[in-house]
C-alpha cells in the first residue's frame, strides 16, 4: 500500500486512499508512532462517495477518532488533486459535516462547517475562556504574553471539558496561538481548527473584522476569513515524502 507523509503549518499527517471502509484506529496509533512508526499526529484515509468527490476517515496519533481536523483537510484536498481523485475544486464528507476545499499550487483553502458557540465566560485556573465548535470543540483564552500557555492547566481544562485548548494572543490583526490537542494530548506546533476558534472569538468581540493572519507554534502564517458567517482557511501545505506499507 503507497502512503503519503504531508505537512500542513508543522501539523504532520499520514494520507492514503483506499476503495475499502473499515476501522483503523489500531493502524493509526502503529503508523503515527514517533518511535516505532513513521510519526505523525493523524492519519487519513480518503475513500469514494457517492455524492461528495470523496470522504475521510480521521485518526488522531493514539487511535481515537476525530469529526474534523482544519490543516488535515488542507491536506486531504492538495492529496485527493496531485492524485487525481478531484478536481481543484471539491466537496468531502467528514464527521463534523461536508468541507469545500480549493487547491492553487501549493496552496490549499477550506471552508469550516458553520462555527457554534457553545458556552461563554468560562472562568477557570484564573483564565477566562469561551467555548466554541469549529467542526471539533475548542475553548480559547486571549492572554497579553503566550508563555502563560502552561501544559498542566491545558490538561486540567482539556479533561473537565473533553475539549481542545487555545492559548492566544493578539497583536493588531494578527493572532499568535498554541493549542494543545486533543487525541495527541499536548501542545502541536499547528491546528487549524483551533486557530479558527481564535478568530472567531477575536471576530465575535470585534477585535477582527473579517480577515486575520494567524501564527501558531510552528511560526508559519495562516489565513482566515469570515464570510456570511464562514470561515475560510488558507495555508501552503507540503508533501513530504511518499512510501509503501504492509496494512
Amino acid at each position: 500500500m503507497q502512503i503519503s507523509k504531508y505537512n500542513a503549518s508543522g501539523n504532520d499527517f499520514i494520507i492514503f486512499h483506499t476503495f475499502i471502509k473499515k476501522p483503523r484506529n489500531n493502524l493509526a496509533k502503529k503508523l503515527c508512532h514517533r518511535q516505532k512508526g513513521i510519526g505523525a499526529d493523524g492519519l487519513i484515509v480518503i475513500i469514494p462517495h457517492d455524492t461528495y468527490d470523496f470522504e475521510w476517515q480521521f485518526y488522531n496519533s493514539d487511535g481515537s477518532d476525530a469529526q474534523m481536523c482544519g490543516n488535515g483537510s488542507r491536506a486531504a484536498a492538495h492529496y485527493a488533486y496531485i492524485n487525481g481523485l478531484c478536481s481543484a475544486k471539491m466537496e468531502f464528507l467528514t464527521v463534523a459535516g461536508v468541507i469545500e476545499a480549493s487547491i492553487d499550487k501549493n496552496l490549499s483553502e477550506i471552508k469550516f462547517t458553520k462555527p457554534k458557540t457553545i458556552q461563554t465566560d468560562i472562568k477557570e485556573e484564573g483564565f477566562k475562556w469561551n467555548f466554541y465548535d469549529t467542526g471539533v470543540p475548542h475553548i480559547v483564552t486571549f492572554v497579553d504574553d503566550l508563555n502563560s500557555y502552561d501544559k498542566n492547566i491545558a490538561r486540567k481544562i482539556r479533561q473537565k471539558f473533553n475539549t481542545n485548548v487555545n492559548f492566544a494572543k493578539l497583536e493588531g490583526d494578527d493572532i499568535h496561538v498554541r493549542t494543545y490537542e486533543r487525541g495527541v494530548e499536548d501542545e502541536t506546533l499547528a491546528c487549524g481548527t483551533g486557530m479558527a476558534a481564535c478568530f472567531y472569538d477575536a471576530h465575535l468581540r470585534g477585535d477582527i473584522k473579517t480577515k486575520a493572519k494567524v501564527y501558531p507554534t510552528s511560526k508559519e502564517k495562516l489565513e482566515l476569513s469570515i464570510v456570511e458567517g464562514e470561515i475560510y482557511f488558507k495555508g501552503e501545505v507540503e508533501k513530504i515524502f511518499d512510501t509503501t506499507i504492509d496494512e
